[in-house]
């Protein structure tokens, strides 16, 4: 069976990595036309994508007000947009492998490339021509990239060996203390399957080629999910509740983002996030530009600093994640770079999965399954 990734093959995206890239911080300048409109931007992106260290400086620096709306998922970022009809926001946040589903919805405007310096960061995650083209031009640009792993209690747990499993999550073992988002979660009880040998290998992978393989592959796992529901403490859909389940909820072992276990770690909690043994899974969000946005001057000065070495580096000292800004990493400082070793010790960034591109057809089977879990 064949393995489709989305468009970021495993030897581009290691070139990715901040840990190595290196590059010298641009004084900030900011355009006339930013400061000439209505001095506002209404962004609508990730929950904790935008620490007060970016926020604060990009209000110093250009005069701009931001309205921020967060969110925990890319389904709401479409729903709030169908719901408008591309109105409400300058700016959102997708995810690179969504593209498929934004296509036919129209909500998108492309960007004037000429007036964003996308060589400020890696060529490998600037997809945005090759895959949010959509005909008109570049509909997408990077912004964050991070992985989807095993977050622990070091003080209650340990895994077996130096990476953790996705499995440990539904091992009974650990049953009323684990945590996961439904949909993920359920792809990594796969992975864990077919390394325990319960599910033929590949099976999660072959899933994303047709309807008929989703079927056969989601219909059994949906089955052994609802089985071990009971031992599922935390269904969670947003960065604070990854970190009060693992501070405040009696979770040890939870399968989450690499930025909210990362950030408990650097604040000093007995926290460790660590690609699991079946590979963690990689993704890059980025920001576009709804058909509906008004301030258009504003959001080519938020990329423009968003783009800043230095604000992206001290941004990612603070929401755990990485940035595509060449030299960021030289300003996130040596707890950064500690922490991304201990994340991704050995082979691991050798064994991410980028997360493959999701057909329309894909999300709306994977909804049906997982409504079936949520609900039994």
């Amino acid at each position: 069976m064949t393995k489709i990734l989305m468009p970021v093959t495993r030897r581009k995206f290691l070139k990715t990595t901040a840990i190595g890239a290196g590059a010298l911080a641009m004084p900030a300048i900011v355009s006339r036309g930013a400061l000439a409109s209505s001095g506002e931007i209404n962004v609508m992106m990730w929950s904790d994508y935008l620490p007060e260290s970016f926020t604060k400086a990009f209000a110093e620096r250009t005069g701009i007000k931001l309205n921020f709306t967060g969110i925990g998922s890319n389904e709401e970022i479409l729903n709030k947009l169908k719901a408008t009809n591309g109105e409400g926001f300058d700016l959102v946040s997708p995810t690179l492998n969504r593209n498929l589903q934004w296509e036919p919805l129209g909500l998108l405007q492309p960007f004037d490339m000429g007036k964003i310096a996308i060589d400020k960061v890696n060529p490998a995650m600037a997809l945005g021509d090759q895959y949010w083209n959509f005909g008109k031009g570049a509909a997408w640009v990077p912004h964050i990239w991070g992985t989807e792993g095993v977050a622990w209690r070091i003080d209650k747990f340990t895994p077996d060996g130096q990476f953790p499993s996705y499995y440990d999550v539904w091992d009974e073992a650990n049953a009323g203390k684990t945590m996961g988002r439904a949909h993920s979660m359920m792809l990594g009880l796969g992975l864990g399957l077919e390394r325990r040998g319960e599910m033929e290998p590949g099976s999660m992978w072959a899933a994303y080629e047709s309807p008929e393989k989703m079927k056969e592959v989601w219909g059994k796992l949906t089955e052994t999910a609802i089985a071990k529901k009971p031992g599922i403490k935390i269904l969670w859909n947003d960065a604070d509740t990854q970190k009060n389940g693992l501070l405040n909820e009696g979770v040890v072992v939870g399968q989450t983002w690499d930025g909210p276990p990362i950030a408990l770690k650097t604040a000093g909690e007995p926290v460790m996030y660590r690609a699991p043994v079946e590979g963690a899974m990689a993704w890059v969000d980025g920001m576009s530009m709804p058909t509906g946005a008004k301030n258009i001057d504003q959001v080519y000065e938020f990329i423009k600093q968003a783009y800043d070495p230095e604000l992206a580096g001290e941004a990612i000292t603070t929401h755990g994640y990485n940035s595509p800004v060449t030299g960021a990493d030289k300003y996130a400082g040596e707890v950064y770079a500690k922490n991304f070793a201990d994340a991704y010790p050995g082979d691991a960034l050798a064994k991410l999965n980028p997360w493959p591109a999701e057909a329309p057809w894909y999300a709306e089977l994977r909804t049906e399954f997982v409504n079936r879990f949520t609900s039994a």
